[in-house]
């Protein structure tokens, strides 16, 4: 067991400091087909999901897209199977989680951008100027 060392400045710090890696955890919970990683990454998301949390909480200002925005987080990590990239060779894993968690949070801010914009279908550009020309030349119908 190698544990994680002090975390930088540039993460978070609190109660809920990120608590010294298990990377027999961690490696073992990279594997999702078997029940011990299962297990593994559930563990893993009890012991991290705090530190998370309140990172999510500090930029966004809505409690309930903070914490829907950590779930999704983490079920992410599990769908992409991101835990087996992950290594003590490669770095800290609160340096993984987070550099993951930042990518996810950007991808989720890009995906609501595009929605207010229109999901990426092409506006129609409408001339309301000539419609209304057009309207007040045709005969009213009753």
């Amino acid at each position: 067991m190698m544990p994680d060392h002090s975390p930088s400045p540039h993460e978070p710090r609190g109660a809920a400091d990120f608590a010294s890696t298990q990377w027999s955890l961690v490696l073992r919970a990279g594997d999702r087909n078997d029940r011990a990683g299962q297990l593994a990454l559930a563990a893993l998301c009890e012991r991290y999901w705090l530190p998370l949390y309140e990172y999510v909480r500090r930029r966004r200002a809505d409690l309930h897209e903070a914490q829907d925005l950590t779930q999704a987080f983490f079920a992410w990590l599990h769908e992409q199977n991101l835990l087996a990239a992950a290594s003590a060779d490669r770095g800290r894993f609160r340096a993984f989680l987070l550099t993951a968690l930042k990518n996810f949070l950007a991808n989720d801010w890009q995906r609501a951008q595009a929605q207010k914009r229109g999901g990426g279908a092409h506006p129609l550009s409408l001339d309301w100027q000539s419609g209304e020309s057009r309207l007040n030349l045709e005969p009213a119908m009753t």
